[in-house]
């Protein structure tokens, strides 16, 4: 079991700090908790939690968050496949897996992060830290599989189901109605078909440092473009620009803009 001890301090020179004193500047462990809708939660599971093994690196091999996370993710996958067995009693195991997968994936697991905020509130090492690790997806997706974990460690199972519940069941209706791909661009490319647009055509534009590259991506479905994207990675901004064309082109809207040139193909290499 994992420890419920009170978070360690870390000695630097003549002056100890405390872990809180490493998280983003104005942020709240309380106001996280409350998010969450889980009171009282144990301090020192919670800094665990938040641990990223940069910081444990950087300050003398603290423990870090690898084991709540390897916990979490059990958990979370249980409460999601119970989930979804109860509210499609009619699907077969491979399209409940599909579901699943659909759910339970880091790209999914990170935006859950960010709207939360949790990226505020990691204990990163400096070497993260100044590489934009707080809105890494890896980092988030397994920030909140751990603190998944840390919630189950000290408040048990019925407290941890709740907590994937409201993070995780608008996620799953979500998925419920993507269609027979379960992701964005095979649902906008089976559409298309059915519409007789032929298939969807990507141009994706980068820009930024490499630490904080961003690109930019259009779809264009027959001869016009009907959704943008962005995201931290090519296919991030894919699945935002097949997810704006297909919501416009089953609520019938008219596209984004006309294309006439020929769109370059698309380079998979990230």
């Amino acid at each position: 079991m994992v420890s419920t001890a009170p978070a360690p301090t870390v000695a630097r020179s003549s002056k100890t700090l405390t872990l809180v004193e490493h998280t983003a500047p104005g942020t709240s462990r309380d106001e996280l908790c409350a998010q969450l809708g889980v009171a009282d939660l144990d301090v020192g599971l919670l800094h665990r939690a938040l641990t990223h093994r940069s910081f444990a690196y950087e300050n003398g091999g603290l423990p870090t968050n690898e084991r709540l996370e390897f916990l979490g993710d059990s958990v979370l996958g249980v409460i999601v496949t119970e989930r979804l067995y109860r509210a499609h009693p009619d699907l077969s195991e491979g399209r409940l897996a599909k579901l699943r997968a659909a759910v339970v994936n880091a790209r999914a697991l990170a935006e859950v992060g960010r709207a939360l905020g949790l990226g505020d509130h990691l204990l990163l090492g400096r070497g993260e830290e100044s590489t934009g690790g707080r809105d890494k997806s890896s980092i988030l997706s397994d920030a909140v599989e751990a603190v998944i974990g840390a919630i189950y460690v000290d408040k048990g199972f019925e407290a941890a189901a709740s907590v994937v519940h409201l993070l995780f069941d608008p996620l799953m209706a979500a998925a419920a109605a993507l269609g027979a791909g379960l992701d964005w661009k095979t649902s906008l490319q089976e559409l298309s078909a059915d519409l007789g647009l032929g298939v969807p055509e990507y141009l994706i534009d980068g820009s930024g440092p490499d630490h904080e590259r961003m690109f930019v991506a259009r779809v264009r479905v027959g001869e016009s473009v009907y959704g943008h994207g962005s995201g931290r990675s090519k296919k991030e901004a894919e699945q935002q620009a097949a997810e704006t064309a297909w919501r416009s082109l089953s609520e019938g809207n008219a596209a984004v803009e006309a294309v006439t040139a020929e769109l370059p193909p698309l380079d998979e290499s990230d």
